[in-house]
């Protein structure tokens, strides 16, 4: 989850779950957002990087065991004010370095009504390109939350995360 993956939530990363419910009211009125045969719900958020350390193993590369540390505002994406619903929290490690970098990441979305837990892989955080994380739950409205996390670069320090609940 740079610039957010995380918020690789997840992300990045995210993170995006809960079996039919959605993340907040006014998302389950999102245009697109029912899937096919209204058994899911797709929820579009923008992740703006607030803070984002990185953490080397050995300074000037990146190496195995590297730790970033990453927290985003996160508001609906069709909200062109930018209103801020939640936060998103991230933490990755590199299992792989060197130009072909990994990274295994871990996500928690805070949302009106609970929060989702996100995991999975980022590649090549030089490229920043997009992801695709599991939901492993949540709280509250989002207990029992499944489904995934799209995460998509949509400017400097924004993420664009697509939320599956199925």
């Amino acid at each position: 989850m740079r610039p957010i993956r995380a918020a690789c939530l997840a992300t990045a990363t995210l993170t995006a779950l809960l079996t039919c419910t959605p993340v907040a009211g006014a998302a389950a009125t999102d245009a697109g957002s029912a899937h096919a045969g209204g058994k899911g719900r797709s929820i579009t958020l923008r992740a703006v990087v607030k803070e984002l350390h990185r953490f080397p193993v050995v300074e000037g590369s990146v190496s195995q065991g590297d730790r970033v540390v990453a927290r985003s505002d996160l508001s609906y994406f069709s909200d062109e004010a930018h209103t801020k619903i939640g936060e998103s929290h991230v933490t990755c490690t590199t299992t792989r370095g060197g130009g072909d970098e990994a990274e295994q990441c871990v996500a928690s979305y805070v949302l009106p009504d609970g929060e989702l837990t996100v995991q999975g892989m980022y590649f090549n955080y030089l490229d920043q390109g997009p992801f695709d994380n599991a939901i492993t739950g949540g709280t509250g409205r989002y207990e029992k939350a499944r489904g995934s996390v799209h995460s998509e670069p949509a400017g400097p320090g924004v993420r664009r995360f697509t939320i599956h609940l199925v």
